[in-house]
C-alpha cells in the first residue's frame, strides 16, 4: 500500500463546506479534485466551456505544482461537461495546455454539476517519473 502524503489546499468553497483537499499526494503521484472555473466563489467565463475548461486547468495545475510537479508530469486528464455540444470546447482548451505532453485522457457528459452556471470539471494525475 502506498502511503498518502501531503494534501494540498486551494482556499475554494468547496473544500471546506464537503471535506476534501484540492490534491492528496500519493507516493510519486499527485491526484487532484475535480476542478470548474470557480474563483473567489464565483463561477468564471459564464455560457463560455472552452473559458471555464481553461479556468479549471490552471486551478488543477497549480495544485500539481504546489505538490512539486509540473504540467509535463500529468498522465491523466478527466473532463466532465454538462452538454454534449461542450466536448469540443473544453477538449481544444485540453489540447492546447497538454498538447506536448500527450496525457491520457477521458471525457465524459453528466447530468450536472454543483452549480448550474458550471458547465465543466476537470481532475487531473500527475506522477514523477
Amino acid at each position: 500500500m502506498e502511503r498518502v502524503g501531503a494534501r494540498v489546499f486551494s482556499g475554494g468553497i468547496w473544500e471546506d463546506k464537503y471535506g476534501y483537499a484540492r490534491a492528496v499526494v500519493v507516493g510519486s503521484r499527485v491526484l487532484v479534485s475535480g476542478c470548474t472555473a470557480t474563483v473567489e466563489g464565483e463561477v468564471r467565463n459564464l455560457g463560455d466551456p472552452y473559458g471555464q475548461t481553461k479556468t479549471a486547468i490552471g486551478i488543477a495545475l497549480e495544485a500539481v505544482e504546489k505538490a512539486g510537479l509540473t504540467r509535463e508530469d500529468v498522465v491523466m486528464v478527466r473532463y466532465y461537461v454538462v452538454d454534449q455540444r461542450h466536448f469540443d470546447q473544453a477538449g481544444s482548451a485540453i489540447g492546447e495546455v497538454f498538447g506536448q505532453v500527450r496525457p491520457a485522457c477521458t471525457g465524459v457528459r453528466v447530468a450536472g454539476l454543483v452549480d448550474p452556471q458550471m458547465l465543466v470539471e476537470v481532475e487531473i494525475e500527475a506522477a514523477r517519473a
